[in-house]
């Protein structure tokens, strides 16, 4: 049973990423993802400056006339969303929880994707995958997955992104596009992300908050860690302050040199800011990097 506060976030992320799939994203994510290869699509007379390798044979012999073969690209993709549920999604301090963020970017690469055609899956994981919803295309599919995003309540707190590629890697044996979608505080997984890529298209999609990066200065206080439910206290205007930061962003660039290491495009999301800016920055990466 959904309830009100559900549905209303529901209806607030569909008319926001329908919005966003329909007038900024749809020319870009089909320019930059790419169908599985060409299709047969008809035969037609041959034409000055056609290539002559593209020229049938046999209908030729029996039209006795040159024909040629046209094709087209097979456009239909499979995209899979990988949602990290664990308990440090709950956190937000600009008016959103981190899980929030991530259900509103997978509605709009959602709808982006069926915009096109293409067919839509989800892999929701902790530190094990605890839900699957096979690819299927329509929006009554796609609201589906949004509801499943939004009113999850996992079994876990915990995160391991390995986990969830390596169920990737099992399930969807055609080349997809799939979005993992994580604050990324998480084990090591570089060696399964290596492995994943070399048959689907994996684009991490980063999203962090705001007060995660850096503490206010505002005295001691105590803190209860989301994932292990460890409570501790911390001076934020002392060192331990000062060490949290250089922490967080030694952290940042290791998982940022580690992406760059694997040549992976990715897209990095704050809550309390529009993931429109981001989102044009990967799509103009991805095009940029298509036509080089």
């Amino acid at each position: 049973m959904l309830t009100r506060e559900v549905l209303r976030k529901i209806r607030k992320i569909e008319i926001a990423a329908t919005r966003l799939a329909t007038d900024r994203f749809a020319g870009a994510y089909q320019a930059v993802f790419k169908g599985r290869g060409m299709v047969f699509s008809e035969v037609r007379e041959y034409q000055p400056g056609d290539d002559v390798r593209a020229i049938d044979w046999n209908v030729s012999a029996r039209m006795n006339e040159p024909y040629v073969k046209l094709f087209i690209e097979e456009r239909e993709l499979t995209v899979m969303l990988l949602v990290d549920m664990s308990g440090s999604g709950r956190f937000g301090t600009r008016g959103q929880e981190k899980r929030e963020l991530m259900a509103e970017l997978a509605a709009t690469l959602a709808f982006s994707a069926i915009k096109n055609n293409d067919r839509v899956g989800l892999i929701v994981f902790t530190d094990r995958v605890e839900l699957f919803v096979p690819p299927k295309k329509g929006k009554k599919h796609v609201l589906r997955v949004i509801t499943e995003i939004l009113r999850f309540q996992p079994a876990s707190q915990r995160t391991d992104v390995g986990v969830a590629l390596e169920y990737l890697r099992r399930v969807s044996r055609r080349r997809s596009v799939s979005f993992l979608i994580s604050d990324f505080d998480t084990p090591a997984y570089e060696t399964q992300l290596r492995v994943a890529r070399r048959r689907h298209d994996v684009v991490p999609v980063c999203v962090t908050d705001p007060l995660e990066d850096r503490l206010p200065p505002l005295g001691i206080l105590c803190f209860e860690d989301p994932e292990s439910g460890d409570v501790f206290e911390l001076d934020t205007s002392g060192p331990s302050a000062v060490a949290y930061a250089q922490r967080m962003q030694r952290q940042r660039a290791e998982r940022e040199a580690a992406w760059k290491r694997l040549d992976i495009d990715y897209v990095q999301v704050r809550t309390g800011e529009s993931i429109t800016p981001a989102l044009v920055q990967f799509f103009r990466v991805r095009e940029r990097r298509l036509h080089h």
